[in-house]
């Protein structure tokens, strides 16, 4: 039996480890553009990772990357020997997004999608004020804080664990709500939430206590409301080398020290 040959698409980010190392797969495989590929590979950081995750997103393609920051939690390292055969090994993971609609103090509404986190932060001295709503449900009716915000499992080893929220395994169909710095209530430390459901912020006295929201790297300024919810219609193919699995890596980040 023929195995065909792995067609390869590569986006590299603008730094010179990734434009070096972009030009080594060039030398030895046939690139091809990403509307002709099977996989495309990635090479950067875990912020172009996440950027070229976003901008394939409707191509529905499998995404390899492959580190050349610093950090690379979605990433694999890098080592261009018998690439095709590494893709081909690749464990699959599904990403499903947060679809974020934030509606700012004029009115307008942004929709926008989120891999990692929807975050609110208070945009002035004062803290914000937010009324907390799940499933159409008041779960806080003034929670006092510098912000809040829902990650992913995927997400949840980023921004939120530096707000002390948890560290969720992959699979587990839960998403973190955790704030940034509470006030009040005082011991209020976040909550896991079912990944079906339906959450929604109002921001109180928007105007005098000003709100932004990021989805990602997207920031609406002035939010007035925000909702979100997962959208399990949509997900990114990312894929892992079989001894670095995205699974394994959340599960390390719990016994760091």
């Amino acid at each position: 039996m023929t195995i065909e040959p792995l067609r390869i698409a590569c986006a590299a980010s603008d730094t010179p480890t990734a434009r070096e190392r972009h030009a080594v797969l060039k030398e030895r495989y046939p690139l091809v553009p990403p509307d002709e590929a099977d996989v495309l590979v990635a090479l950067g950081g875990d912020g172009f990772m996440l950027r070229t995750v976003h901008e394939n997103l409707d191509r529905n393609i499998p995404i390899y990357g492959m580190n050349c920051g610093s950090i690379g939690f979605l990433l694999n390292q890098f080592d261009p020997d018998g690439l095709p055969e590494k893709l081909r090994a690749a464990q699959v993971h599904l990403l499903h997004p947060l679809a974020m609609t934030a509606t700012t103090v004029d009115g307008e509404r942004i929709p926008a999608l989120a891999f990692n986190e929807v975050a609110m932060l208070r945009n002035s001295q004062q803290s914000a004020n937010i009324r907390l709503f799940i499933n159409g449900r008041e779960r806080l009716d003034k929670l006092v804080c510098d912000g809040v915000m829902i990650a992913t499992p995927a997400g949840s080893t980023a921004y939120n664990l530096s707000a002390h929220g948890p560290i969720i395994p992959m699979g587990s169909n839960v998403l973190a709500l955790t704030p940034i710095c509470p006030f009040r209530p005082r011991r209020w430390n976040g909550a896991l939430l079912p990944n079906t459901a339906t959450v929604e912020f109002e921001i109180l006295a928007p105007r005098r206590r000003p709100v932004n929201v990021t989805a990602d790297f997207l920031e609406v300024r002035n939010a007035a409301h925000i909702h979100v919810r997962e959208d399990l219609e949509r997900e990114a193919r990312i894929l892992f080398a079989p001894d670095h699995s995205l699974e394994e890596r959340i599960f390390n980040e719990q016994f760091v020290h």
